[in-house]
């Protein structure tokens, strides 16, 4: 992050959120109205384009960044709502960034409380395009949150007094992040989740397969040397067969951990399926131990 500017790879993100919307439908998995408000005006004109040019579009949109994004936003929402079907009340999204989980959702939420923790440059501007659409949301309290300076021992406690429980069951989702961090302020972290969740509560988060980062292909190269030219370089990734006895030592237990191209296959029709080139993104969800 640069000091004082809000994420840009939170708002890339936001766009790719945004032009999901222009997929064929079969190929839409969710549906994020305000994405492309938070890439203004660039969001705006690829839609534009996009809707002048549908057949070019169709071909472009179906790149994997954009299927990439259905994918891990869908599966993140299903863990969400799930949570909310079984009775849970508490969320917290750590890192929430451009995504609006609680104006999507804000009838499943209900009268759950939910808690959107981020940096105060990115935080600040997000509620300032919420308000500009009046859009309504859930329960939601804001916790400005520098991850580069607030330590996050402090993160339990600070939540805390904002009314989160830490007796009571938590979902806290993790997206988009994990890849920016160092492994200190990964285990950080992790130590964080686990102090303020109480047993049985959810742990979902993305994260790069190590090769990722040691031996990236082309494409993710690239996408690696733009965001480190905008501040945000990718530090950190899990081998795979290693996460759950590191899960396990830090006091949670794998329940899943799928790659973006088993998703792809599962949620895809074939024809775009067959296309998708992925497999070192993951979805993990953990719970926290008793």
């Amino acid at each position: 992050m640069r000091a004082n500017e809000p994420s840009s790879s939170a708002a890339w993100v936001a766009a790719l959120r945004g032009l999901g919307g222009l997929l064929p439908r079969e190929a839409r998995l969710s549906e994020d109205p305000f994405g492309l408000r938070f890439s203004a005006p660039y969001g705006d004109r690829l839609a534009g384009a996009a809707r002048r040019f549908p057949a070019v579009a169709a071909r472009a949109l179906a790149g994997d960044s954009v299927l990439q994004m259905q994918l891990r936003t869908r599966v993140l929402d299903d863990v969400l709502l799930g949570f909310v079907a079984r009775g849970g009340r508490q969320v917290i999204l750590l890192g929430a960034g451009f995504d609006c989980r609680p104006a999507r959702f804000r009838r499943e939420l209900g009268d759950a409380a939910v808690f959107e923790v981020d940096h105060p440059a990115t935080q600040a501007k997000k509620q300032r395009v919420l308000a500009e659409v009046a859009a309504e949301t859930a329960r939601v309290t804001y916790l400005p949150w520098d991850f580069e300076h607030d330590p996050m021992a402090d993160l339990p406690g600070r939540l805390s007094a904002l009314g989160h429980s830490p007796d009571r069951p938590t979902l806290v989702i993790l997206e988009g992040v994990t890849m920016y961090l160092t492994p200190g302020a990964i285990d950080a972290t992790f130590a964080a989740v686990r102090a303020l969740s109480a047993p049985g509560s959810s742990f979902a988060f993305t994260y790069l397969d190590r090769t990722a980062i040691d031996h990236p292909p082309l494409r993710l190269h690239l996408f690696r040397m733009l965001f480190t030219r905008l501040g945000e370089p990718f530090r950190f990734g899990w081998d795979p067969l290693e996460l759950p006895a590191w899960a396990a030592a830090r006091g949670f237990t794998l329940v899943s951990d799928r790659t973006d191209a088993d998703l792809a296959r599962e949620l895809f029709p074939p024809r775009f399926a067959a296309t998708y080139h992925g497999g070192l993104r993951h979805i993990a969800v953990m719970e926290r131990q008793g």
